[in-house]
């Protein structure tokens, strides 16, 4: 039987079943051993300080070494210049440090590390190495599945670099950052899940958060998702985030996130 540990729990011979991830957080969890996730990120968002929508494309694709170490690499595709521009992209690491099991729930603690290369221009206080800055982060995250909900939590310290090679990172604004998340997620259908095979119906909401170290200036978002998994191997997803606070710059903050995830399960023995 195809391992589906990528987006549900089994807890003891009962079956019990629960989302693990969601829209732009990561869990504690990681992608299944020998197995390869693709993932078609795209993000469509208000622009604040002039007319039309900033667009994202930002594919990605992870591996997972082990039940403990996942790999990922993602590439940065917008139209701030009016046109689809490749500005950069990003590898990123996840180590699964903690892990206990119970007969309904299961506890995860990780620490993850990405670092982002950018070639765009520098247009806002906030830092976002996921598609706008040059920089790198490093954090950990903490898991709880209990029955059918999840709660994932996560802290990390953020740094930006210059966008080379045409924009150094201004100095009148801070380049680091303490950033925070919490999120909530829930399998809402079906009822008693008895095969790999239903289609599986989770909401969630997500608290993104961020503080810049050097001047107190800071945000938090909050973003309720709908997401659809087909035969435990497929993934849509459905977002918008909205602004609920901020004291900083920021060029784009409310709009849609569309999720196109794939798995690609026990590669070595399809070989």
């Amino acid at each position: 039987m195809r391992k589906i540990i990528l987006f549900f729990v089994t807890i003891s011979c009962q079956n019990v079943f629960s989302q693990e991830l969601f829209v732009i957080t990561d869990p504690a969890s990681n992608v299944p051993a020998n197995s390869l996730g693709v993932n078609v990120m795209q993000s469509l968002f208000k622009e604040e300080m002039k007319s039309g929508y900033n667009y994202h494309f930002m594919p990605e694709v992870s591996y997972g070494l082990n039940k403990n170490i996942m790999f990922r690499a993602s590439a940065f595709v917008s139209n701030r210049n009016s046109q689809l521009v490749t500005e950069g992209g990003s590898f990123y690491t996840k180590y699964r440090f903690y892990s206990t099991d119970d007969l309904n729930s299961h506890f995860r603690l990780a620490a993850y590390g990405r670092y982002s290369f950018n070639n765009a221009d520098i247009h806002q206080e906030q830092i976002e190495i996921l598609g706008h800055n040059s920089g790198f982060e490093t954090g950990l995250i903490a898991t709880k599945l209990i029955k059918k909900v999840a709660i994932s939590s996560s802290i990390s310290f953020e740094k930006a670099l210059d966008n080379k090679p045409s924009y150094p990172f201004p100095d009148n604004i801070g380049d680091n950052a303490t950033n925070y998340t919490l999120s909530f997620g829930k399998l809402m259908y079906p009822k008693k899940y008895t095969n790999y095979k239903q289609t599986n119906i989770n909401l969630m909401v997500e608290f993104v958060g961020q503080t810049i170290n050097e001047n107190g200036k800071s945000y938090l978002d909050v973003m309720p998702a709908v997401q659809f998994i087909f035969n435990s191997q497929a993934r849509l997803d459905f977002a918008y985030r909205q602004e609920l606070v901020s004291s900083m710059v920021r060029s784009a903050p409310n709009g849609f996130y569309f999720n196109l995830y794939y798995t690609f399960f026990d590669l070595k023995k399809q070989k």
